[in-house]
């Protein structure tokens, strides 16, 4: 195994040093875009592909660039619904974040014919 698939394979991202404390009292947006996003699929296991927007409003803490690079390439070993890995990024950054808001759009590239766009917004829970 290499040393970029071990450290994908490895990667905890419940691991502390992934968040970073927010020092700023204010509310602002971060907006991030993932666009290199693959998983396999669950019946067939063809890749899907996807960009993922991650978009939130922190409250105490912030997540490292780098940590969730790492835990968006972690989802290209498994296999996983479009619809259960863009609420699972949801659910996990949710909790760990705790954010005043988060919204996250899984934007799928079509495939037979299908194109996918899941998003879960925090407001509408």
């Amino acid at each position: 195994m290499k040393y970029g698939e071990k450290e994908i394979v490895e990667f905890d991202i419940n691991n502390e040093e992934n968040f970073w404390p927010n020092k700023n009292e204010k509310n602002y947006v971060i907006k991030i875009e993932l666009p290199e996003f693959m998983a396999k699929c669950p019946r067939s296991g063809y890749p899907d592909f996807a960009t993922i927007y991650l978009e939130y409003t922190p409250d105490k803490l912030v997540i490292e660039l780098k940590a969730l690079k790492i835990y968006i390439n972690s989802f290209m070993f498994r296999e996983v619904s479009h619809e259960n890995s863009a609420n699972e990024i949801f659910d996990t950054l949710y909790e760990k974040l705790q954010p005043r808001w988060m919204k996250v759009v899984a934007d799928f590239k079509p495939r037979g014919n299908v194109h996918t766009v899941i998003e879960i917004d925090s407001d509408k829970m």
